[in-house]
């Protein structure tokens, strides 16, 4: 049976470093990001589309993801979608993701749905320092998805703050262990690695 981690926690508390750095502990191993499954925004306009949400739940395929998890469970390769930001959009191609013995997913509002929740065997949390958050943020966004300053900034007070309050905080309960973001991962990754080997998973 595969045994599937979720990782959660705010914009920039280190989700994806936390997420990286287990998946260098397995041999065998699959990482998913639930950024990669916003929804199409095709069918909008350019400006249409800059009035969209992304930091609200609705904003992502969160019914694909679960799809894909499942599939992954069942011993079936996914097609993973690839999605641009800077056009809000998914491309025409897609990522080939195999099953493995250990699944590990990764988003912001990937706890908000109790449909993946159902689906993972370990939920983590992951937190950090606002300031930071929104420093490592800015810093993403301008390097990785060609956005300005201004732009990341506007939106962080828009969207991305009110929704972190509303959604993505209180999944800290949900979650069987949190972790402190700011710190060195390795003690993180020592626990979560224990709980896959203690479920008689391969590391």
């Amino acid at each position: 049976m595969t045994y599937t981690i979720g990782i959660a926690g705010g914009t920039g508390a280190g989700k994806t470093r936390l997420a990286r750095a287990l998946l260098k502990r397995f041999d065998h191993a699959v990482l998913l990001a639930h950024d990669a499954y916003y929804r199409d925004l095709t069918g909008l306009s350019e400006k249409e589309r800059a009035g969209v949400n992304f930091d609200a739940p609705e904003s992502l395929d969160t019914e694909l993801l679960a799809e894909h998890l499942d599939r992954l469970g069942a011993g079936k390769p996914v097609a993973v979608p690839v999605y641009d930001f800077s056009t809000h959009t998914r491309t025409t191609e897609t990522r080939t993701a195999f099953p493995a013995p250990v699944v590990i997913v990764e988003g912001i509002l990937l706890l908000e749905s109790e449909a993946i929740c159902e689906r993972l065997k370990l939920k983590v949390f992951v937190e950090a320092d606002a300031d930071e958050r929104v420093l490592r943020r800015i810093q993403r966004d301008v390097d990785e998805r060609g956005r300005s300053v201004a732009s990341v900034m506007e939106q962080y007070l828009a969207t991305v703050k009110p929704m972190h309050d509303r959604y993505v905080e209180p999944c800290r309960a949900k979650a069987d262990l949190v972790v402190n973001g700011r710190r060195d991962t390795s003690r993180a990754v020592d626990v979560i690695v224990a709980h896959v080997q203690a479920s008689g998973r391969s590391s």
